[in-house]
């Protein structure tokens, strides 16, 4: 490796982090239910969940760029409240009959492992 590849993949380490593949794979889970709701509720119950989801993913991502663990620290918090806020949007979706009951247990497990992970990471910068 040259030293730019080094620098690189230092820069990006995000992609490597378990917990960043997780949310991308719960991210590709919740765009195929979007896709099976109704057309009238894609855009506002559908764009609102996306929204918490990626929001998940893009913390996680934004926060390892920083150049602080305090930094870091905060963007890990905002990733774990995006974990709360896509649960109760699936669970909205759940309720009203949008999605199947299956289908919310596999999010919930998904989403209960990253916030797990998450939270070791936090507890490993110790803030």
């Amino acid at each position: 490796l040259t030293a730019d590849n080094t620098q690189q993949m230092k820069q990006f380490r995000f992609l490597d982090w378990k917990v960043y593949q997780d949310s991308q794979e719960l991210f590709s889970f919740v765009l195929n239910l979007v896709k099976s709701l109704p057309q009238e509720h894609r855009f506002t119950l559908g764009s609102q969940l996306i929204r918490s989801c990626s929001s998940i993913t893009l913390n996680i991502a934004e926060g390892s760029g920083k150049q602080s663990e305090k930094e870091l620290n905060r963007f890990i918090e905002t990733a774990l409240g995006s974990v709360y806020e896509t649960l109760a949007n699936l669970d909205i979706l759940r309720i009203n009959g949008f999605i199947k009951t299956g289908d919310f247990t596999r999010a919930k497990g998904m989403l209960s492992a990253i916030s797990s992970q998450l939270g070791g990471l936090k507890k490993k910068l110790d803030l």
